[in-house]
Formats: C-alpha cells, structure tokens, sequence
C-alpha cells in the first residue's frame, strides 16, 4: 500500500515523443490511400450496436503493425475487459508498443493485471488521479478529495496513428451489449485521416501529464504481493470458454468484416470534416479557467444554431445556467430537444434528482423533453427504434448532439456540471449531413415509442407516448416508488449539484 500523501510528479522528467504514424502494413497502405483521394477531410463510420464497437476494437488491435495507443475512465474485470487487454497483449508480443492510461476510478480488480501489463516490455500503463489506498479505495476521499474528485473521462482507441474509435463507451460488458448487467445505449465512431494525428497528439498530452501516474508507482508487482492472484488474462478468459457469452462473442468476430474491409480499402466512409474537442490535462489539477473548459470551446466550435438543436445525454442536470441557455435559443426561434434517462432506466439517483429539480422550468421554456424508458428485452429491435444513435440496452449512455441537420458531436461531455467543471472530456464535432440528420429524424418520429415525452397539464408532469397518441398518458413517473420519491425529494433540497 502507498503512502496516503501524492505530491505534484514531474512526469516532464520521462516525456515520450508521440508515436508517428505507421508507413508500413495492409491497414497504413490502405488508409494512406483513401486520405490521398480525400485530403484534409475524416473518414467516419458510427458504430451504434456495442457489439460491431467491441469488434473495431479487437480487430484494429489485430491490424496493429507498430503503436497502440488508448484511454478510458472505466476498464471492467469482466469478459470483454479481458479479451480486449488479452489482445494488446498479444499485439505486444509481436512488437507492437503500447501505451494504456486509464483513470484509476474505474480499475477496480484490474491490479494484478495492471502489474502484469506494466512488466511486459512494449507495455507501458499510468493511472489517472491515482487513489492512494489500493484497499478500501474510497476512503482515500476523506483525505485527498479535490484531486480525486478530477477524473479522466475520456474515451479513445487509436491504432498506428492512422485510426481511432471514440466516443462515450467504455471497456465492459455493459457497453458491449453483452453479460448479465443492464445494458448500456452507447455510441462510438471509427474515424481514418486529418483528425487522428490531432487525437493522438491530444493522448500524448494526457500520457505525459503530472495527473498520470505511472503504474509501477501505483500497484504492487505480482511478485512481491498477491502472488495468489497472479493468473494470467489468458487463463481468466478461458473460465468463460464455454459459456454461451463467449460463444456469442466469438460468432461477432467472426461475422465482423468492417476492419478487414477498412484494411483492404473499401470499407464505406463518410469523408467530411470532422473537429477534434478536448479538454487540456491540466483540468484534472484545477488548473483551468472557466473560458478554456470544453463547453465553451464546443459550443464556440458549433457556431450560430439557427434553427433545431436535438441532444442525448444520460447524465443531463443542466442547473440554472443550463436551463437559461437553452430557453434562450428557444426564444430565438430554435427548437431545442433533450433525451435523457427515465428514473425507471437511470442507474444514478442523484443525478436524475439533479434533472428533475429543473424540468418545470425547461418545459416552461419551451423545451421538449424526452425520458429513454427502461429497456428489458428487444436486441436488434430497440438498436432500430432508436435509429443510428441506439443499441439494445436498459440504459442511455450515449453523449451525441445534432444542429441544424448539418453538425453533429459524438464524445464523453454530457450536460452537467462535473462534465463541465470537474471531469476531462473529448469528442468529435463533425459536419455530417446524414449522421444530424438521422438523430433529428429520431426525435421527430417520437424516438418510436422506446421514451416517454414529458409535459405539463395544469402544472403537474405527466409522460406521454410521442410515437401512439391513443397511448394513455402516465400521471405518476415511470418507475416511482415512496422511497425513490423521498430520495429525489432529499437530494434535490441538498447543494450538491456541482458535484453531479
């Protein structure tokens, strides 16, 4: 266990240079290519379904000839966590060098692997805002709180610096749509050309920050404690050999072309021009003010909004200054429409009860408001319903805004007060008719009955079916009981919502 004092690192002392792109392989032939018939523009492919987003993953850690570089808030000890670090693994035996950052939050398990991982000698891993306490984790806020309370929220995969996946999944089965957890709606993008040298160089700013920690100053190597829980990831996957979740996965990998045809260079592409959005490393110390946090930076990067604004996000508290904004660009004549969690699907309280307080006032602004209903069963169905921007699951996860039907932003940045303030965020803002478009064309078919509309009738909430008018309208919310009531009630008296 390490000391409970972390003080200020100079990582600067072992500054890495960033990685260049590989010249050599079937995957730099054919990117090179395309990128010489669409200069200076992005090639794009959304990946809705979380099984076609798993699959980009393994299969460009299998295209990788000479860098791996990838970044997550969350990495779970669970199937698709092991097949992915078993994969990096194997391209490190081949001589691929890898670089593995992940937020310390979110590694619960994962030490031993962690250690593993560091030893190998083309793997290097640091730790994000790292806690002190290995054991009982959590206690290490009642010490060291404003530094923990800075995480690293970003969400990148990118391979030979010519390719990248992005957007607001993390690594775990809940985001690939598979295990028994509830399942996550998600949305990722594969991305090829002008905007991957931005997005690696933005990683090599985050890898070579005094917040990352470097992971044998962190975890205690396998050899000198734990050496009971020194199984290798090869050995944890084969516990899941024969269970039906690993078939089904393997059956996606092999039906899986997309990467192959990338490879191969006739994979379908959007090309168009694509921004990268992030915020500096600096903000997990604090050290940032207010005008360079990304809210600003993206909404500066979107420009004037002239007439429709339609966002997803799971974790949607937009507090006073949230909920003026967009009353504001209501009252300029632009229809502003929010999807967001129902209390029957979120899987943070807290955060709902943060929405919840503001939903009178949005919908006297004019704002629509939209609820994802709680998702039990349906698959491919639901991933359909909910159009380009879903995939079958229980609960909303995707963080994707379209304007005017010609902008669209996919990343980690959802619209509350810890995205803006506290946690680093990423995305991509890319001119794509089809992509805003598409989500737009979702809400105005009334998300095809997979979420409630929320409104008023003489001052009191009710939820509606936007896609079936004979649908009875609700007058208690979806998924109340008395305790969650009084728990809404108590959270929203309290003044905690900067910290949601």
């Amino acid at each position: 266990m390490l000391g409970v004092a972390f003080p200020c690192q100079k990582i600067q002392a072992n500054l890495q240079p960033l990685y260049p792109p590989a010249k050599e392989g079937q995957l730099a032939i054919a990117i090179t290519d395309m990128m010489a018939k669409h200069p200076d523009l992005t090639g794009v492919v959304p990946l809705a379904k979380g099984a076609d987003a798993f699959a980009a993953r393994m299969l460009l850690a299998d295209a990788a000839t000479t860098s791996i570089d990838t970044q997550y808030y969350i990495w779970r000890a669970d199937l698709t966590g092991y097949l992915l670090l078993d994969r990096l693994k194997q391209a490190a035996d081949r001589g691929v060098k890898i670089r593995l950052l992940l937020d310390d939050h979110g590694t619960s398990g994962l030490d031993p692997d962690i250690a593993a991982l560091h030893a190998h000698p083309n793997i290097q891993v640091r730790l994000w805002n790292p806690y002190p306490l290995r054991r009982f984790r959590l206690l290490s806020f009642t010490f060291d709180f404003f530094r923990l309370n800075r995480r690293m929220h970003n969400k990148s995969f990118t391979v030979d610096g010519l390719a990248s996946v992005l957007g607001g999944r993390n690594v775990g089965d809940e985001y690939f749509s598979t295990g028994q957890t509830p399942l996550f709606v998600d949305l990722d993008v594969l991305v090829a050309g002008k905007v991957v040298p931005a997005i690696s160089q933005d990683f090599d700013s985050y890898w070579n920050s005094p917040s990352a920690y470097p992971a044998s100053l962190i975890v205690a190597p396998l050899s000198k404690k734990n050496p009971s829980k020194g199984a290798s990831v090869s050995d944890k996957i084969a516990c899941y050999s024969q269970t039906e979740q690993m078939i089904d996965y393997r059956q996606v990998l092999e039906q899986t072309d997309m990467v192959s045809k990338l490879a191969a260079g006739n994979l379908e592409m959007e090309w168009t021009k694509v921004k990268l959005v992030s915020d500096s490393p600096k903000k997990g110390q604090g050290a940032l003010p207010r005008e360079k946090l990304l809210g600003g930076i993206l909404f500066k990067a979107v420009g004037t909004i002239e007439s429709q604004f339609d966002g997803v996000s799971p974790y949607f508290v937009p507090g006073k200054e949230g909920v003026e904004a967009f009353t504001a660009l209501q009252n300029q004549g632009v229809q502003v429409r929010m999807l967001t969690n129902s209390l029957e699907a979120t899987d943070v309280l807290p955060v709902h009860a943060g929405y919840a307080k503001r939903r009178k006032k949005m919908l006297a602004g004019g704002i629509e408001l939209f609820e994802l209903r709680r998702q039990v069963e349906g698959g491919d169905e639901v991933n359909s319903k909910l159009g380009p921007f879903g995939s079958s699951g229980a609960s909303l996860h995707a963080k994707t805004f379209a304007v005017d039907g010609k902008r669209i932003f996919v990343g980690s940045f959802n619209f509350d007060p810890r995205s803006a303030r506290l946690n680093t965020e990423m995305g991509l803002l890319i001119d794509s008719e089809r992509m805003a478009s598409g989500l737009h064309a979702t809400f105005d078919q009334g998300l095809n009955g997979t979420a409630w509309q929320v409104k008023q009738d003489d001052g009191q909430l009710v939820w509606v079916d936007p896609s079936n008018a004979a649908t009875p309208a609700l007058t208690k919310e979806p998924g109340i009981s008395f305790w969650r009531g009084v728990g809404l009630k108590v959270v929203g008296w309290l003044p905690i919502e900067w910290l949601l």
